[in-house]
């Protein structure tokens, strides 16, 4: 059955904000939800491949429009190109409230890059991805701009199927690579990894080959993608895509623009990465939410979901706009969830001024079902909730918790299923 209309928009949303992709099989492409996520401006994933020896552009940072203009003039290149730093994409496209159009320009004159710039910084900048109002931009990037005689595309990461870490590349860059695996798979190359030996010379120059470097290109383009795996390891990436990949005119190959995934778990050790994450542009209850472990994406109902595992969460959001209601947000606590979490769950859904009822659909596997009614029955007391419950819990204690909640004196309204709960959850805003 075709999903619906709303959890279309969950799955919109969830890739938006987290989805990571991994090769599994052949060509075909599958997506990661990480626990948290790391959000790296452009520069701060050139300066890491910097560090690494990865080739890329010049490039210097500035926060304002003089210290954009010595940037250009300490580059002294034939061009200059002047980059608008926001996560968001369509930059090229996008407009600024100065009345400025285009959060990237060329040019040869550095004079330019400091009236340019004057325009761009501390204005809000609107693409086809920020929100309606568009986001501040606090900071320019400015590169030497060279011509690319041609584009290939390269990425390491991650692949179950593999056990391990892979490599794929194509020699056709600077467009989607799911759109050249579907249309023309030959043209996609894939090599496994030994996690102990690492990328072997004759893998890397085979690769190079594939993505159809010749001579002493090939060279080139073997070392840069060692260094890449590199960078990939040091970094505890779980995905490093370089797109393009590009071959100038005077024969240098390097990384012109890329994208790099971390695995969060690894937080404790990257914390100099991790202290690079710019949270600026992310939405403030998405951001305190990801504080506590929690998923959440808010939707334009008035049903708060609240939730455990995906899966569950989707189909209890496609269950209350089946029965007539709309669903205010996708919450998933995930599996080890602690009283605190509840507790700050429930607080980042009351605070929604739109939500006048509150669904919560557990299914206790991991999960147990007496710390969520003991983390529901906090919260009810000390938020003092006003808008009506309703819990419909199963699984792991289900009795204790069923027990806890009656008890309480709070008014809950308990449902034995999750179409009964649904039905429960529209007809208490409907009184």
């Amino acid at each position: 059955m075709a999903a619906s209309m709303v959890s279309q928009a969950v799955v919109r949303g969830l890739r938006a904000a987290s989805s990571k992709h991994l090769f599994l099989d052949k060509f075909k492409c599958a997506r990661l939800s990480p626990r948290r996520w790391l959000n790296l401006q452009e520069y701060q994933s050139k300066k890491l491949m910097q560090e690494s020896g990865v080739a890329v552009q010049r490039f210097y940072v500035a926060d304002t429009a003089s210290e954009a203009l010595q940037a250009a003039k300490r580059l002294n290149a034939k061009e200059i190109v002047l980059k608008a730093q926001i996560l968001a994409g369509g930059r090229g496209k996008g407009v600024f409230d100065s009345g400025l159009k285009g959060g990237v320009h060329l040019t040869k004159d550095p004079a330019v890059v400091g009236e340019l710039a004057n325009k761009m910084l501390g204005f809000n900048l609107t693409t086809k991805q920020t929100p309606k109002d568009g986001v501040k931009v606090k900071t320019v990037m400015v590169a030497e701009a060279l011509d690319i005689t041609r584009e290939t595309y390269f990425a390491i990461l991650m692949d179950r199927s593999c056990n391990g870490p892979v490599m794929v590349g194509s020699p056709q860059g600077g467009m989607d690579i799911e759109e050249v695996a579907a249309s023309t798979p030959e043209l996609i190359f894939k090599e496994a990894i030994d996690i102990f030996e690492g990328v072997r010379d004759d893998q890397a120059r085979r690769m190079a080959a594939n993505l159809g470097f010749k001579g002493p290109l090939e060279r080139q383009a073997a070392d840069q993608i060692k260094r890449l795996y590199d960078l990939f390891l040091k970094v505890d990436a779980t995905q490093v895509e370089v797109n393009p990949l590009g071959e100038t005119p005077e024969g240098q190959v390097v990384c012109f623009d890329a994208k790099i995934n971390f695995d969060d778990n690894a937080e404790f050790r990257q914390k100099a990465v991790f202290a690079m994450d710019d949270m600026t542009e992310s939405d403030p209850v998405e951001t305190e939410a990801a504080k506590w472990d929690l998923k959440y994406i808010g939707l334009d109902g008035n049903i708060a979901c609240f939730v455990n595992g995906a899966g569950l969460a989707m189909a209890t959001c496609d269950i209350i706009d089946l029965h007539g209601g709309k669903p205010a947000n996708f919450l998933d606590l995930g599996g080890g969830v602690k009283e605190r979490q509840v507790y700050e769950a429930f607080k980042l859904l009351t605070a929604d001024p739109k939500v006048e009822a509150i669904l919560v659909n557990i299914f206790g596997g991991i999960v147990n079902c007496a710390i969520i009614a003991n983390g529901i029955t906090k919260a009810c007391r000390e938020l003092e909730l006003k808008v009506p419950l309703v819990v419909r819990l199963e699984g792991t204690n289900v009795q204790e918790a069923k027990r806890i909640l009656s008890e309480s004196g709070l008014p809950i309204t308990a449902a034995e299923n999750l179409d009964d709960a649904a039905k429960k959850a529209v007809a208490a805003i409907r009184k």
